[in-house]
């Protein structure tokens, strides 16, 4: 069996500066060290600096290899020894999170700031105005008050694999602590209630910030199901990006609270077992990068924020001063502050995952899923698999098919003592077998039948469908019928997105029609570990 590719931030790519090889893992190699070329292990939000990194190529000769990862992913790779020998540098929109973990903060070298983009509030212009928010002073606890009152709906990454989501509930929680320090691990107890007001009003989350502004502006043109949402929590950059876009029916007016907010700096960071050549690169292309020209031309190009003195603010970044935030500095403060984020103060979650047991999945394939679905359930002790378990207060339904669609089974995971839930979780993964054909439309027909009156029961959940199958639809209703019957789907779960698994011989056209009518994504899980894949799901949960 082929192995299975993570896809979206969560895996990574190796880039050259003039295209993206989606068949390369960040734990293998970005190439061989060359002169004149660094290896970066960076986030996947640094490739729209690629006008700029081609001309500080022509310009010193520095060619930079790009391997997409996200924050936490990147962190455990470092932190394992996995990039040693295999990268010159880290390029993260932060080293806070690395920084904050022993094995990872060891392996960093020197860092230079390149750019900045405070995290802040973007709202429609109608929901600002009719807040009163525009044109004066407004702080993160007076948005909390009126998003407990569901004054206004809004969109934040997920904190556990975005930085921007990590960065904003840093900022909230700081800034609602009122200590004027860093919060620590015994200080989140206090600001919980408040918390839970905050993201009472989060109506969209995701993985990575570039999808998350994506369906927001599918959502606000109605080019997809689910509600529209008023505003997004994400880097000031991307929000002046999407204005300058000119794809919303109205530009997103900048909230930049007044008790201060947590910025993204950007370094570029030479990794301590880095040669020679890889240090004599970095030095050049760093300096080139904190030229006036080359700032002017990041502030053009990518929205984000000049860091050397004497190049002016464009008119859109507004005149007001930041303050910023103080970011805690230890693992266990990261620990605490997303364990109650995720088990306390979030919505909690409910996932139907729809899965194939048919005939074709026997053997490797039905293991590689039983192994997923257990890992789920916090078998699997890494960093990413920490954050990405089944949770607290979460509910999980299975629905197995193979000619037809199973018995559904669901689970609720509750707040106090979860362990026996997660244990039925996974004897029920491990019980799954292979065998007959392939009903993925009718299985997906019986899912919306299944949700429906769960959605009923307890309307305040993230809900969404996993699809995962291994290939062609060969039993009962055909996509043309699964698509005529969209409309008479319930409308409490009309606006539920399908993210789909590709897996095996999975029908790709098939699999993006899906995901694409539902308001979903599509995760292509052929040549790397499904156990990832799924991880990776979780972010947009």
């Amino acid at each position: 069996m082929r192995k299975l590719i993570a896809f979206a931030v969560a895996v990574a790519c190796a880039v050259t500066l003039a295209a993206c090889d989606q068949g390369t893992d960040p734990e293998q190699p970005a190439g061989p060290p060359q002169p004149g070329t660094l290896r970066v292990l960076a986030g996947s939000e640094l490739e729209d600096l690629k006008p700029v990194l081609e001309e500080a190529a022509k310009a010193t000769g520095v060619t930079v290899n790009f391997s997409f990862t996200g924050t936490l992913e990147g962190t455990e790779l470092l932190a394992n020894g996995g990039a040693d020998g295999k990268y010159d540098a880290l390029w993260f929109s932060s080293n806070r999170y690395p920084q904050g973990i022993p094995g990872a903060a060891s392996r960093l070298g020197n860092q230079t700031k390149i750019m900045s983009s405070p995290v802040v509030l973007g709202l429609s212009t109608a929901a600002a105005q009719r807040l009163g928010w525009v044109g004066r002073p407004v702080s993160w606890a007076e948005i909390a008050e009126q998003a407990g009152k569901r004054a206004f709906t809004y969109g934040m990454t997920d904190p556990s694999a975005s930085n921007s989501g990590f960065s904003a509930l840093v900022g909230v929680a700081s800034a609602l602590a009122g200590t004027g320090s860093a919060i620590d691990a015994g200080q989140i107890g206090a600001v919980t209630p408040a918390l839970t007001e905050f993201f009472s009003a989060q109506e969209l989350s995701a993985g990575s910030s570039g999808w998350l502004s994506e369906a927001y502006q599918r959502r606000a043109t109605g080019q997809e199901p689910g509600a529209k949402v008023d505003g997004l929590i994400n880097y000031e950059s991307v929000l002046l990006s999407m204005n300058a876009g000119g794809k919303l029916p109205e530009p997103l007016t900048l909230i930049y609270p007044s008790d201060g907010v947590v910025t993204a700096d950007y370094p570029l960071t030479l990794l301590n077992n880095t040669g020679d050549d890889a240090r004599a690169a970095y030095q050049k292309l760093t300096e080139h990068l904190r030229s006036p020209d080359a700032q002017r031309r990041i502030m053009e190009i990518t929205q984000r924020r000049p860091v050397v003195p004497g190049v002016p603010l464009g008119p859109r970044f507004g005149g007001q001063s930041l303050v910023e935030l103080p970011f805690p500095a230890t693992q266990e403060a990261f620990d605490a502050l997303l364990s109650a984020y995720f088990d306390k103060i979030r919505r909690p979650s409910r996932t139907l995952y729809v899965l194939d047991t048919s005939g074709s999945m026997a053997g490797d394939r039905i293991a590689a899923l039983r192994s997923a679905l257990v890992g789920l359930t916090g078998a699997d002790g890494s960093l990413t698999g920490r954050y990405r378990k089944f949770r607290s207060r979460e509910e999980i339904t299975m629905l197995p098919f193979d000619t037809g669609p199973g018995q559904p089974r669901t689970f609720t995971v509750p707040e106090q003592d979860p362990q026996p839930a997660l244990d039925q979780v996974k004897a029920f993964a491990e019980g799954l077998t292979a065998d007959g054909g392939t009903a993925i439309y009718d299985s997906l027909k019986r899912g919306y039948q299944v949700l429906s009156p769960l959605v009923s029961q307890d309307a305040n959940r993230f809900t969404s469908i996993v699809l995962m199958t291994d290939g062609e639809n060969t039993d009962g209703s055909d996509a043309a019928s699964f698509e005529a019957s969209l409309p008479g789907v319930p409308e409490n779960v009309r606006g539920v997105p399908v993210f789909t698994v590709l897996f095996g011989e999975g029908n790709v056209d098939q699999l993006n029609r899906v995901a694409s009518l539902t308001g979903g994504k599509v995760f292509d899980a052929r040549d790397t570990d499904l156990g990832k894949v799924f991880q990776e799901i979780r972010g947009y949960q």
